[in-house]
């Protein structure tokens, strides 16, 4: 669903968070949620993950100006880490991880060149990240200097070969992390850089069909390492007009995909687009617009079995 971000933000400036909780549930499980609901007290068997989720953060470390804008206020890292440290304190499993393009937008990029961005998003704890274009806007040889130094978490990209570049070795195109009794599934997957990027600032880094590298490696993270659930950090883009590879393409032709999180065109989603994959399973695909305004969140419930999933949705408004 491509919502409208001027009325999403006006909606988000006048009642704080979204209204209610909005559901996202395939047809077959609409039974098992509505059990939920009703003996949620009761049913303690079943295993909680809350994902937690960024993208273009665009070095806002500070909440906008208060200048009359309409973002005025809004944002800011100390509030984010706040409204985190709360949600671990509610949830016994949560997984932070952000969509890409964590440089560039204020000022402390161009003086820190990266540097601020990446200690405090390690002191919050994230837990994985991928990279977007504007990432490499201080050069490839800063962003591995900056991460090498800086970063806690692994940087996630499996269709970028950074073979003889300062890159080579330091971003992962997987990683493994687990919460509890569930073993969950890491990728992520970047925007083509040439026409985007000066060419100096990325080197030799080879782009490689996102579509193929994913399902490459989604299939192995659910086939072999026996994942339960597979998560996509793509920084592609929700939807183009044209024909481009964009996040609900890439979920349309995804194999052993469960969630797809987003970034790149800052597009506000009420809540997460429900997309069938060629096998007809169900995969979701979120974003949370831009500069740490919202922090997504999805809440997937598993039964013992890790068979069953259903999923709510709540993207905060950070102010």
């Amino acid at each position: 669903m491509n919502y409208n971000r001027r009325k999403f933000l006006g909606r988000l400036g006048q009642f704080g968070l979204l209204a209610g909780t909005s559901l996202i549930l395939p047809p077959s499980l609409k039974a098992f949620h509505g059990q939920l609901l009703a003996q949620s007290d009761e049913a303690p068997e079943l295993i909680k993950l809350s994902i937690l989720h960024t993208n273009d953060v665009h070095s806002r470390i500070e909440p906008f100006p208060m200048d009359g804008g309409r973002n005025q206020g809004k944002a800011g890292a100390a509030r984010r880490a706040a409204l985190i440290n709360k949600i671990r304190e509610e949830e016994k499993h949560v997984l932070l991880l952000d969509a890409g393009d964590m440089f560039q937008g204020t000022p402390y990029f161009n003086y820190f060149k990266g540097e601020l961005e990446l200690k405090l998003m390690s002191a919050m704890g994230y837990e994985a990240g991928t990279l977007g274009n504007h990432d490499f806007d201080a050069g490839i040889e800063n962003l591995e200097k900056q991460l090498k130094a800086h970063a806690n978490f692994p940087i996630l990209n499996c269709n970028y070969n950074f073979e003889d570049t300062p890159m080579q070795g330091l971003a992962q195109p997987y990683s493994i992390i687990k919460k509890g009794p569930l073993k969950i599934g890491l990728t992520g997957v970047g925007i083509e850089l040439q026409g985007l990027v000066p060419a100096p600032l990325y080197g030799q880094t080879q782009y490689q069909d996102p579509q193929k590298a994913l399902n490459k490696i989604a299939r192995f993270l659910k086939e072999e390492k026996k994942c339960d659930y597979v998560i996509c950090l793509s920084h592609l883009g929700y939807s183009y007009k044209h024909n481009k590879i964009s996040d609900l393409v890439l979920a349309q032709n995804s194999a052993s995909v469960d969630l797809i999180i987003g970034g790149h065109t800052h597009t506000f989603l009420e809540q997460p687009t429900l997309v069938q994959n060629p096998k007809g399973e169900e995969v979701l695909v979120s974003q949370a617009g831009w500069a740490g305004i919202l922090l997504g969140r999805i809440d997937v419930y598993f039964e013992p079995s890790k068979k069953k999933k259903c999923i709510s949705c709540q993207n905060t408004i950070i102010e």
